[in-house]
């Protein structure tokens, strides 16, 4: 073949891009491009183009990472969030859009992010984070290199007390305030002890919506506030039923749309957009009539924790603008007030980002494809016309073999129609015969579909047939089959697998079925887990952050105590025989395919006691099995992890299935 196979390392070499913003007038636009160092750290950087021409030009230098860029309404200034220093907290840059060098706004102690400007340009709001009635102390500096301290005991006296993202939790919220853009004054607005959220200025610039979580930890919801600027009073908009974020203020002020649900299907609940009376408080869901995902439901391991604009209104109020994700896409559409959905830009893409400029009609959409990480396009609200503005891989691309996915669809066991995905290996041939992988997202509420996934890339271009699919349980098609796991993890979502499977293979002559491997992480980790231990159908098999007992998971996680009785239907308060009916570790003297397990340290999602457990098992019986344990990793290892320890969760991966599928 004229083009090479992708290969680990080129996790290094390729650009991700993210936040598109357009400028006030619609002559340019900024956005921030991320990529990995010879040094083995994550840069990113902030970049801004005109709308009429295909070139980029960078505007920050050096180390650190770059994030939010915001331009000011009158168009003078952009407004930054960057952390510069292996070390440093995020803080807040000013630019003047008549070129000089960046000022730093911000040095509060624990930082500051996600700066939303006021409609006058004269004041930014920004979170930061400080304790409960304790305002930062604007006189101490932050320390980019905190000097070593004795550990300290550690005192827990609430429910939640640790997570993924943030580790063991210090008492500190994400709280809100002001900086005064004429005087440099910051204004503190919120104190309470739970996270602040923020969504958006009113118009007039008098009251800001904000999310937040104000009954507890026992109670797993998000309401929805208005905070008045002047008097610092907020007034609750929802009733503590159920999930609300993202508000953003209608033109006239008097109605805040928002994203949420109202938990009838607890974690597997559609989200819909709303709008909310400011002054009667009545809410109506506007895709009440849809059986459809409003926002981005699609899993990859090239981004995590991307920001969302939230519901967008149009310049006359009478439409909103949103993503949707079904059947594996997720397109830009816009949603006018008696809950018509019209899809403005679909295709087999992956929308994952949009900026909207409602006065000039104009949108710019990240978007993301199989075979292309992401570029911006510039999209027009009046012809519905998109026009790709950068090529930021270009050079990547033209060298390299990426395989285009091929759709199935299937009928499960119980007659629903499933839908799923093969990459061919890299220099097929329909004469010979090839090894084939199947692999499990996580979630399990979440989408496999038409974006760029390394990983799956990965192992097309080491020569395997790659599987990858939605069974029940996944969003994308309606309410009744995301939900319809919960309670039966490991029934009639494993039956969909394995049925598609036996789809492929039946269309695809050329995989070996004898040359079957298995992967997945997180609950894609569980249905590993869970395959291995049911058939002997596969010759080897990974499983990575995954779940292998519900009982203890009920307690380690920082999710368990509501996960287990959301998804399985119980929690260890009221009936763990069910739990354990449910976990793979139930079933291990059962377990004959060889199994590698991956896990990070560092992971309180699903706790490294889950992959130790199932190890000692497996070892104690004798199994074929490899542990392999990633330090300074959460969660998250595949997608934002620290990069060597990404190239080096790859490089054991398809090292195990080479060695059990390629002989």
């Amino acid at each position: 073949m004229s083009t090479r196979a992708l290969t680990v390392e080129d996790l290094r070499t390729f650009n991700v891009i993210n936040e598109p913003q357009l400028s006030p007038d619609g002559s340019c636009f900024a956005f921030v491009k991320q990529y990995i160092t010879d040094e083995d750290e994550y840069i990113s950087h902030l970049y801004v183009q005109s709308t009429m021409e295909q070139e980029s030009k960078q505007w920050t230098f050096g180390e650190g990472r770059v994030g939010f860029p915001r331009f000011s309404p009158d168009g003078r200034w952009l407004v930054y969030a960057a952390a510069k220093g292996k070390n440093a907290k995020q803080q807040l840059y000013l630019l003047s859009m008549d070129g000089g060098e960046a000022r730093q706004i911000t040095t509060l102690e624990n930082g500051a992010s996600k700066p939303i400007w006021s409609p006058d340009s004269k004041q930014i709001l920004f979170t930061t984070a400080y304790k409960v009635n304790e305002a930062p102390d604007l006189e101490k500096k932050p320390n980019d290199q905190p000097e070593e301290k004795k550990p300290e005991p550690l005192v827990v006296e609430k429910l939640v007390y640790k997570s993924d993202a943030a580790g063991f939790l210090d008492g500190k919220r994400q709280q809100l305030a002001i900086y005064q853009l004429d005087t440099g004054k910051l204004t503190f607005l919120t104190k309470a002890d739970v996270d602040h959220e923020p969504g958006n200025w009113s118009p007039d610039g008098s009251k800001i919506v904000y999310s937040a979580n104000k009954e507890g930890d026992e109670q797993f919801i998000s309401d929805l506030y208005v905070l008045d600027v002047q008097s610092q009073q907020a007034e609750k908009l929802t009733d503590s039923t159920g999930f609300f974020g993202s508000g953003n203020f209608s033109p006239d002020g008097k109605t805040i749309a928002c994203f949420g649900h109202e938990k009838e299907y607890l974690g597997a609940t559609l989200t819909r957009l709303w709008t909310i009376d400011i002054e009667t408080k009545e809410r109506i869901c506007l895709t009440k009539g849809h059986d459809i995902y409003i926002t981005d439901a699609m899993i990859g391991d090239l981004r995590s924790g991307h920001p969302n604009p939230g519901p967008v209104w149009s310049a006359d109020g009478q439409k909103l603008y949103a993503t949707a994700s079904a059947h594996g896409d997720t397109n830009f559409c816009s949603v006018d007030l008696s809950g018509e959905i019209t899809e403005l830009f679909s295709g087999k893409h992956h929308v994952y980002g949009y900026n909207i400029n409602v006065e000039e009609n104009l949108a710019v959409l990240s978007v993301s494809t199989p075979t292309n990480p992401g570029d911006i396009y510039l999209f027009d609200l009046d012809t519905n016309k998109a026009t790709k503005v950068t090529d930021v891989n270009r050079e990547w691309l033209a060298d390299l073999h990426l395989s285009s996915p091929e759709e199935i669809r299937f009928k499960s066991t119980d007659g629903w129609e499933v839908q799923g995905w093969v990459l061919k290996p890299y220099g097929f041939d329909k004469a010979n015969k090839y090894p084939a992988i199947l692999e499990i997202h996580g979630g399990p509420h979440a989408m496999y579909g038409n974006t760029f996934f390394h990983e799956l890339q990965l192992l097309a271009a080491k020569g395997y047939f790659v599987l990858y699919s939605n069974p029940r349980g996944s969003h994308g098609y309606g309410q009744q089959f995301v939900n319809a796991c919960r309670g039966d993890y490991g029934g009639k979502d494993y039956q969909d697998l394995m049925n598609f499977v036996d789809a492929t293979v039946e269309k695809y002559t050329a995989v070996d079925t004898e040359r079957l491997g298995v992967t997945g992480g997180s609950y894609g980790g569980f249905m590993t887990n869970w395959i291995v231990s049911h058939t002997n159908r596969f010759k080897a098999a990974a499983t990575l952050r995954s779940i292998s007992n519900w009982v203890s998971f009920y307690g380690v996680s920082d999710i368990g105590y509501f996960f287990t009785e959301w998804e399985i239907g119980s929690d260890v308060l009221q009936d763990p025989e069910k739990l354990w009916q449910h976990s793979p570790l139930k079933y291990v003297n059962k377990i004959e395919t060889p199994l590698l397990i991956l896990h990070g340290e560092q992971d309180y999602r699903c706790p490294m006691e889950q992959a130790e457990q199932l190890f000692i098992a497996l070892k104690h019986r004798g199994q074929e099995t490899r542990f392999v344990r990633f330090p300074n990793a959460n969660h998250e290892l595949s997608r934002s992890g620290p990069p060597h320890l990404r190239i080096a969760r790859l490089q054991e991966l398809v090292s195990w299935f080479d060695s059990y599928l390629t002989s």
